[in-house]
């Protein structure tokens, strides 16, 4: 007869584990006390031992994502790569759980990750010399443009330049071009090149943003 395989216990870290299993799945509103606890296998009743209400799940697995967005250098020789490395970072992570940009700014309790993880950007900014309020206006902008990128990649369905080629190709083959000649220019001239890759777009818009914001950095500081 073959040993019988037991469960692993339950504690707080499975259980925001199966959390976001269900949001990946079903998005923040299938976060349940009853949908988790069917994710794991248990009763609903047996949650409240570890996380006392949705909220205090809704809280937490917010904090998870903080988690598992990488800190900025703050021994970065240039303040504009540290942001650099964490906003590609903050894209990857959101990527995977796009549910979470709704939470990150509704919830009202934050967690020691999420605590941690502001201080470190705003701590890259102010010792690289922005003022104040200028830190918190660069905080603002870049989290804004992280999160409206996701969200804009999460509802386009052109996973790759083959994708992009292909749908650019479509269009155009319906497009009336003497109607509408721009249009049809960055079809046939950019977006059909083999060589464009519209993942790129990412980058040279946050490297937009950074060196702007270096240049008030710089004129704040003359």
């Amino acid at each position: 007869m073959p040993p019988q395989q037991t469960r692993p216990p339950l504690n707080r870290e499975r259980v925001l584990d199966a959390a976001i299993r269900v949001a990946d799945r079903g998005g923040v509103q299938a976060i349940t006390m009853r949908r988790v606890a069917q994710e794991l296998g248990v009763e609903a009743m047996s949650l409240y031992h570890h996380l006392p209400n949705k909220d205090a799940i809704l809280d937490s697995v917010v904090d998870a994502v903080f988690a598992a967005i990488e800190l900025p250098d703050g021994a970065a020789a240039d303040w504009r790569d540290a942001i650099r490395t964490r906003a590609f970072s903050a894209r990857t992570v959101l990527s995977r759980h796009s549910w979470a940009l709704g939470l990150m700014d509704s919830r009202r309790d934050p967690g020691p990750a999420t605590l941690r993880h502001h201080n470190a950007v705003l701590g890259v900014l102010r010792r690289a010399g922005f003022p104040l309020p200028l830190a918190a206006h660069a905080v603002s902008l870049i989290d804004s443009y992280i999160g409206g990128y996701v969200l804009q990649e999460a509802n386009l369905p052109l996973a790759t330049p083959k994708d992009v080629r292909e749908v650019a190709g479509t269009i155009l083959g319906d497009l009336p071009g003497a109607e509408l000649p721009y249009l049809r220019e960055i079809i046939v001239d950019h977006a059909l090149r083999p060589d464009y890759d519209h993942t790129g777009e990412f980058g040279f818009g946050l490297d937009l943003i950074l060196d702007a914001l270096e240049a008030r950095r710089a004129a704040a500081e003359s």
